[in-house]
């Protein structure tokens, strides 16, 4: 049944022509989240940074005609790589998941002007997102506007604690970029505001919601850690050079680094870190 779903959801994605084989195992780890969050069918969601789609397709899928998915990012249609977020969501609400489907851009849902009704949804998604926070500040404030609009929050994002040393390699990628992002006012990174699991729970609680079920999830096949590593490697000089009044102890320290970095990808195979998700009411 999962097998056959998760070829479904490719067929709706428009990565999964000619890149079929990286969907399917970003598709395969989505189902995983949206199994443990436990979503109904028939159910109301509001998905906050839906991207390219890769989860609001799996929730799509799983609510069902008689469902609906709201997902809404704050970036532009122009955003992201090889396949922008506009073309990304145009393909996927062509798509026979179509129906059950609203994608909206460039939507801050901090301006005063966006607003829901009480408990309008059943859920309230946040799947990888929560590092493209500008700060821990403007995400706690986040959650605690969204708290009235639905019943549960099910989150999902990159757990820090390693817990084993191939991992070590996509962990460093990620606190390099996050030394530098964090002299940054404006930025397009994925990594913008590092916030490990003990952050997001104090915060989600300070922000009311309660957390009641969570866990670790553990995808080997996802292609991110790659991803982010040969980001680090290739943008460091472009990104260390464009920051302002970075101290030079720092830029040594971020150098010597990307040298670990460097040394270990060398010699040691390369896991993805687990990922954190939870359910809070």
């Amino acid at each position: 049944m999962i097998k056959n779903a998760v070829e479904s959801v490719i067929d709706c994605m428009a990565s999964g022509n000619g890149m079929s084989d990286i969907q399917r195992i970003q598709t395969e780890h989505r189902f995983k989240l949206v199994e443990f969050w436990n979503i109904k069918e028939g159910s109301k969601v509001l998905e906050i940074g839906c991207g390219q789609g890769d989860t609001t397709a799996v929730l799509a899928y799983v609510v069902g005609g008689n469902g609906l998915v709201h997902g809404v990012d704050i970036g532009s249609k122009t955003y992201g790589s090889p396949i922008s977020l506009g073309d990304s969501a145009e393909f996927l609400m062509k798509s026979k998941l179509g129906n059950q489907l609203k994608m909206e851009f460039e939507v801050d849902l901090l301006s005063p002007s966006i607003d829901f009704l009480e408990n309008e949804f059943d859920y309230i998604v946040m799947s990888h997102c929560s590092w493209y926070f500008k700060s821990q500040e403007e995400f706690g404030t986040l959650l605690t506007k969204i708290k009235k609009w639905g019943k549960t929050l099910c989150f999902a994002e990159w757990d820090t604690r390693v817990s084993s040393i191939e991992q070590y390699p996509h962990l460093l990628s990620i606190l390099i970029q996050a030394q530098y992002e964090s002299f940054k006012q404006d930025s397009e990174s994925n990594v913008r505001t590092l916030l490990t699991p003990n952050d997001i729970k104090t915060i989600c609680e300070s922000s009311g919601w309660n957390i009641n079920n969570e866990t670790a999830i553990f995808s080997p096949q996802l292609h991110d850690c790659n991803w982010e590593i040969n980001k680090t490697l290739s943008d460091i000089d472009v990104e260390l050079s464009n920051v302002e009044a970075m101290p030079s102890k720092l830029t040594g320290l971020i150098r010597s680094e990307v040298k670990i970095l460097e040394d270990f990808i060398a010699n040691n195979e390369i896991k993805p870190l687990s990922i954190f998700a939870f359910t809070a009411q």
